[in-house]
């Protein structure tokens, strides 16, 4: 209830022999009772709210989904292998810290640098989450002067920091799980398992692909694209530890299709916008409609993607627009996407 409707509904309680007016001993006192007693209806309501799965938030929605079984996927810190070049002998003691110009990095192993100058050594974001996920080159500090090195870089990208499930995810993962219950090893059930692992999008089971009695697990990651060796190992294991005995289970990432879009015009709003933004713009929202119809649709709508162009910011109009070759006038303009594959943006292209 609103403060104005308790107020009100409180002083017609009172009898119209005293002065109810604005000012009055009764008003003000009434007032400001009806501004505390609205206060605790919204809490009320708020509390209800947490004890559903589709209002529920942070820790209510976390004790709501464990009836289920259900738990939230925990942040991850982001790890890979870092080049160090220095004098030989110097030695890489393990808790150095290297970083980035945004995150610091931890070292898990001590090492001596040999004859070559070089050592690859194992390293840890301090913070957890998608903040250590970095490009090719991004760690090349060492925040403090250590004898003998000279120089640190990460030569791969870093791409294995997790910030944790978020309420949406946490939420679609129960009702993927209640309505759509796993029962004596059921496809459901091979489904659950694999969403129940960090770092996992999507998963598609298709029983008996090959043979009786095999069961195919396909995995995306959760941008959407094909998933890491080392998921894929954590969800077959996984599978393996929870399957009914006599199944044979295999489990891949799902296999990448590259969607190239190519414009043979491209006209943009030179006032507000440089070339590089409105490409940038385009490539963004093209990814984003990929990562919507991941394991959804079985193909890529070449009017989408041609209606995503023309509403990018800083795009005026287009002309000659083909996906994978194909333009609006073939016969089947879309790009055919299979049950084991996921489609990404490959490229984007323009002529002028």
């Amino acid at each position: 209830m609103m403060r104005e409707d308790i107020k009100n509904h409180m002083l017609s309680q009172i009898s119209d022999e005293y002065d109810k007016s604005e000012g009055s001993f009764f008003y003000d006192v009434i007032n400001a009772l009806a501004l505390e007693l609205e206060k605790a209806y919204k809490q009320q309501s708020e509390v209800l709210d947490q004890g559903f799965a589709e209002t529920a938030s942070g820790e209510y929605l976390d004790k709501k989904v464990s009836e289920q079984g259900i738990y939230r996927k925990v942040p991850v810190k982001a790890s890979t292998m870092v080049t160090i070049h220095g004098s030989q002998g110097a030695q890489v003691e393990e808790g150095m810290l290297v970083a980035s110009d945004v995150v610091g990095f931890i070292t898990k192993e001590s090492k001596i640098i040999d004859a070559s100058g070089v050592v690859d050594i194992e390293v840890e974001c301090e913070k957890e989450g998608e903040i250590g996920n970095l490009p090719v080159g991004a760690i090349k500090h060492f925040p403090i002067s250590i004898p003998g090195l000279s120089t640190v870089t990460n030569v791969f990208e870093i791409i294995n920091g997790y910030d944790g499930e978020s309420d949406e995810e946490l939420r679609k993962r129960y009702y993927d799980k209640v309505r759509t219950p796993g029962t004596s090893g059921n496809k459901h059930h091979y489904r659950n398992w694999a969403l129940e692992i960090n770092r996992v999008g999507d998963v598609r089971v298709i029983p008996l692909e090959d043979q009786k009695g095999t069961v195919k697990v396909i995995v995306i990651d959760l941008d959407k694209t094909g998933a890491s060796t080392d998921i894929i190992a954590e969800v077959h294991n996984h599978i393996e530890e929870n399957r009914p005995i006599g199944a044979t289970v295999i489990t891949s990432s799902a296999t990448e299709i590259s969607i190239n879009v190519h414009l043979t015009r491209l006209d943009i709003d030179t006032g507000n916008y440089t070339l590089e933004q409105v490409k940038s713009n385009i490539e963004d929202n093209i990814k984003e409609y990929l990562r919507e119809i991941a394991f959804l649709k079985d193909y890529v709508s070449h009017a989408r993607i041609g209606s995503i162009i023309l509403l990018s910011e800083g795009v005026l109009d287009y002309k000659g627009l083909t996906v994978n070759g194909k333009s609006a006038d073939d016969i089947e303009p879309n790009i055919k996407i299979n049950a084991t594959e996921v489609a990404v943006l490959g490229g984007f292209t323009h002529d002028n």
